[in-house]
C-alpha cells in the first residue's frame, strides 16, 4: 500500500516538473517571438501588423500607410524600399494594397464632395498649398470626376483657419473652390464652433492614418498619387 502511494506520490512530482518546464518553456519563447523583440527594441513604435518576408529572419512592420522591416537577430530596424528586378519596388506594391484597403475605411461623409463625376479620387489637400492649387486647377474643368477631400494642412498650419472657413460653409464645394482657386480668396472669419474645429482635427487624424506625409495626396482605385503628378492623374483617370 506505501509503495503504491510513494509511486503515485512520484509520478503526481513528475508531472508538476514537466508541467512547470514547459510552462518554463512556453514563456522563454514568447519572449523570443518578433513581436516581443521589437516591442522591447522599439517600445515606442506603434504598428499594426509584424508578418515574414521572403528573405529569412526579416519582418515587414505595418504601422497605418508605412511600412518598415524588422530583423529581430540584430534587433535592427530598416526603413526604406525593397526592389526587385527589373526595378519594382515591392514596399510600394505593398504599400497600394494598404492603401486599397484603408481608403475604404474613410468616412467619406465626413470629407467636402466636389463634382458629381463617376470616377472618384479621394483627396488629403491644403489650402495654401501651391502644388495642391495646381492640382485643384487639373480638376476644376473636369466633369467626370467626384473629389472627396480631406484636409492635412502639414507645412501650413497656419491654414486652419481657412480649413474651418470651408467646413463651416452651408455650401462647400462653392467655398472650396473660392478657397483653392478664387483671386483674391476669401477671408475667412476669427470665431468658429467647436464642432468645426473638431472635424478639422479629424480630418488631420485621418491623414495621420493614411499615411499621408505631404499633400496633395490622392487616391484613385486604390493607387497613390503624391504631388500634383498631373500625367500620373491622367493615366489613372483614363
Amino acid at each position: 500500500m506505501k509503495s503504491t502511494k510513494r509511486a503515485t506520490l512520484s509520478l503526481l512530482m513528475v508531472i508538476l516538473a514537466l508541467l512547470l518546464f514547459t510552462h518554463a518553456s512556453l514563456a522563454a519563447a514568447a519572449d523570443d517571438t518578433p513581436e516581443a523583440v521589437l516591442k522591447k527594441a522599439f517600445p515606442q513604435l506603434k504598428y499594426d501588423s509584424i508578418e515574414p518576408t521572403d528573405i529569412k529572419g526579416l519582418y515587414e512592420v505595418v504601422a497605418g500607410q508605412n511600412l518598415v522591416y524588422f530583423y529581430p537577430e540584430k534587433q535592427y530596424l530598416f526603413v526604406g524600399e525593397i526592389y526587385a528586378p527589373p526595378g519594382k519596388s515591392l514596399t510600394a506594391e505593398k504599400k497600394g494594397m494598404l492603401a486599397a484597403k484603408l481608403v475604404k475605411t474613410l468616412p467619406l461623409d465626413k470629407a467636402v464632395k466636389v463634382g458629381n463625376g463617376k470616377k472618384v479620387v479621394i483627396e488629403f489637400t491644403d489650402p495654401d498649398c501651391p502644388f495642391c492649387k495646381k492640382a485643384s486647377e487639373f480638376f476644376k474643368n473636369r466633369t467626370d470626376v467626384t473629389q472627396y477631400v480631406f484636409f492635412t494642412p502639414l507645412a501650413h498650419p497656419q491654414a486652419i483657419k481657412k480649413v474651418y472657413y470651408i467646413l463651416a460653409a452651408k455650401d462647400k464645394e462653392k467655398a472650396y473652390k473660392e478657397m483653392m482657386l478664387g483671386n483674391p480668396q476669401p477671408k475667412p472669419q476669427e470665431n468658429y464652433s467647436e464642432a468645426i474645429k473638431a472635424l478639422a482635427q479629424e480630418h488631420l487624424e485621418l491623414g495621420k492614418k493614411m499615411g499621408v506625409q505631404g499633400t496633395p495626396t490622392m487616391f484613385i482605385e486604390g493607387k497613390q498619387v503624391v504631388g500634383a503628378n498631373i500625367p500620373q492623374l491622367e493615366e489613372l483617370l483614363k
